[in-house]
């Protein structure tokens, strides 16, 4: 794992050459008292590279100096001032996205050294907890089952720089609270990328039950108990499974007052989904391991609260199953009743994800009566037909709820893009022999999807987080490499501190 200290900017001598990056924010930065004691260190190499490259600081923007001089292994100078006209950013986003390029920046040139460090001038010293939260983020690897990992982390140890003790304090006090965001998302790319075999319901119960160490408590559901509950579409998908099925509960208590409502999130749970008796073709189903993103994001989520003792009341229910085709299989046309007691028509048993969460909407607002509930899933590949990887679907029975999750989402990358609900297409889902069907044809689908969960959550306000193509990119991001991004951990937590400061 990456360490990360915050320093006062200083000149030593060093045994090995060190790996540095320079933020610059526009030509200003390149005034600063540390660019400038650098660049007299180089001999006037930084300034030369700058005028001749036409260097201009602006967002996206890096410039490597190699070995410009004895002490230095490289330098890389990081642009971080945004350009007039591009998709509005929030100054601590820029910040972290400037970490985020810094950390690639020294660990994909041919001077990766094991520590490297991270100037951050003055007129920046207030995001540098932002900028060590894209260098942690970035350096995310998961190397578990590599005898030699292709591509190992580099730069072990990563000093942030600044100018002063009481900066340097700063960064530190507010690091804490983004390193458990850091921890929370890094759990949950953990979780979406362990295959199948190793993580499954059980496995996975066993790894939140785990966190109670961080404080939390956690209750499970087992078979039994959901019988007894009437979680009938739940206990249908996972029928078809050797493996039993769970609902685990995470609670997080930190609101000044128990009495307070609690916010609760809600996550699919498909180990692996294989579509059931409705099968999925052979190509591609290996990403279906990756069907438990929605709860991997609650247990992250829930992870983070607790780390960095958020001052509110908050809950997790996630289902934990596996859509197998087997003898035992649920099959088309079967009739199940849920925990609400509506019937469902199971037209399609790889429209399962549904079937999951109608139990867990409905069981979460009858037992827990909370302020609000966001459920998250890898439900439709319909969304990423419409929205691609660049926003998460958003379904919402409120508004106020619905405006406050696209903020949370614009302020911290993970953006959100609202779709639309409406009686029409909930009418789509109405069936002749049940009080509805999972499926209501392919025009719309994931909006029927959600025209499906909004029949399980009663008057509470809810929103549905569609991230079937945020949640596993075929390709680095600023803050993540190829493979799982841990997307929505640091949206809710921004959601939640907002809340926080409300109330």
């Amino acid at each position: 794992m990456l360490q990360l200290s915050f320093d006062v900017f200083s000149h030593s001598d060093q045994s090995a050459p060190l790996s540095v990056a320079v933020l610059c924010h526009g030509l200003k930065g390149t005034t600063s008292p540390m660019f400038q004691r650098l660049d007299q260190d180089t001999g006037g190499a930084l300034s030369r590279a700058v005028r001749v490259r036409d260097f201009q600081g602006k967002e996206g923007q890096t410039l490597c100096l190699g070995a410009p001089s004895d002490s230095l292994a490289q330098v890389q100078i990081i642009g971080c001032a945004p350009e007039d006209g591009a998709d509005s950013k929030s100054e601590a986003l820029v910040m972290e996205e400037a970490g985020g390029r810094a950390f690639r920046a020294l660990e994909k040139s041919g001077y990766a050294s094991e520590q490297g460090i991270i100037v951050v001038p003055d007129c920046l010293a207030s995001y540098a907890a932002e900028v060590a939260l894209g260098a942690r983020l970035t350096s995310y690897r998961f190397t578990k089952y590599q005898s030699e990992p292709s591509k190992p982390v580099k730069t072990q140890r990563l000093s942030l720089v600044l100018s002063t003790e009481e900066a340097a304090e700063a960064a530190l006090s507010r690091w804490t609270a983004l390193q458990a965001v850091a921890d929370g998302v890094f759990l949950t790319r953990d979780l979406v990328t362990e295959p199948s075999n190793v993580l499954y319901p059980e496995s996975f119960k066993n790894r939140i039950e785990a966190l109670k160490e961080l404080g939390l408590d956690v209750e499970v559901l087992d078979r039994a108990q959901m019988e007894k509950l009437g979680f009938g579409a739940l206990l249908g998908v996972a029928q078809g499974s050797e493996f039993a099925p769970y609902t685990v509960i995470l609670r997080h208590n930190g609101a000044p007052s128990a009495e307070d409502a609690p916010l609760a999130f809600i996550g699919k749970g498909v180990t692996f989904d294989s579509g059931g008796i409705s099968i999925k073709p052979a190509a591609g189903m290996d990403e279906m391991k990756g069907d438990m993103g929605g709860a991997a994001t609650v247990v992250g989520l829930l992870s983070a609260l607790a780390r960095r003792k958020a001052e509110v009341n908050a809950i997790g229910v996630v289902g934990l199953v596996e859509n197998m085709p087997s003898g035992t299989a649920q099959r088309p046309g079967d009739i199940v009743k849920s925990h609400s007691g509506q019937t469902i028509e199971v037209l399609n048993t790889d429209a399962e994800g549904r079937l999951v969460l109608a139990d867990l909407l409905s069981y979460t607002a009858q037992t827990y009566k909370p302020a609000l509930m966001v459920n998250l899933a890898t439900l439709t590949g319909a969304i990423v037909v419409a929205l691609g990887a660049e926003h998460a679907g958003l379904f919402s029975n409120d508004d106020s709820l619905a405006v406050a999750l696209v903020q949370a989402g614009s302020e911290t990358g993970e953006k959100l893009w609202r779709m639309p609900m409406g009686e029409a297409y909930n009418r789509a889902i109405d069936s002749d022999v049940a009080d509805m069907k999972n499926i209501g044809g392919r025009p719309g689908s994931s909006i029927l999807a959600a025209e499906f969960l909004k029949r399980f959550v009663g008057k509470t306000r809810w929103a549905h987080l569609d991230i079937a193509g945020t949640a596993w990119l075929d390709k680095e991001s600023a803050l993540a490499g190829k493979g799982a991004t841990g997307f929505g951990v640091q949206l809710l937590d921004r959601f939640v501190q907002d809340h926080e400061a409300q109330n």
